[in-house]
């Protein structure tokens, strides 16, 4: 195929070629995995095992050294931001939110080794940063970007 120019300098233009393909989105890498990792579409209670819930399960039950007490993950929660991204941006702050999980303390009977008294309570683990529309996160004030490699 022969290319003409149309310019009296003999540049070819490919500004004027249609679209061939749709660009894709590249920060959906980054936005869905961030949303599989923390499933913020899905009730406490349907969440999969998976991601940020994967965690907690692997290392729950706990028990102490000589097994009278046990402490069982229930679930976890995150509230919703104190500041907005401007906010954050301009005060300098991250952009984060509360990080609850639900845990559940009970103790071992010595007659019967069941454990039976039973106490839940939520507890506040940390903030959790959270991810911006643009697949960034605003730490200290400044976007940061995480870079995945091959």
């Amino acid at each position: 195929m022969k290319l003409k120019s149309n310019n009296s300098n003999g540049r070819i233009s490919f500004g004027k070629i249609p679209e061939v393909l749709k660009a894709p989105n590249l920060l959906s890498i980054q936005t869905d995995s961030y949303e599989e990792f923390v499933q913020f579409s899905l009730p406490a209670d349907k969440r999969e095992n998976k991601g940020l819930n994967a965690v907690f399960s692997s290392n729950f039950p706990i028990f102490d050294n000589k097994e009278n007490y046990r402490l069982d993950f229930i679930g976890y929660s995150i509230e919703k931001p104190r500041y907005s991204m401007t906010e954050c941006l301009e005060r300098g702050l991250t952009f984060s939110a509360p990080l609850k999980a639900k845990l559940r303390l009970s103790t071992k009977d010595p007659e019967t080794e069941e454990f039976v008294n039973s106490v839940e309570q939520e507890v506040y683990l940390g903030n959790l940063p959270f991810m911006t529309d643009k697949g960034t996160f605003i730490i200290n004030g400044a976007e940061r970007v995480v870079v995945s490699q091959l």
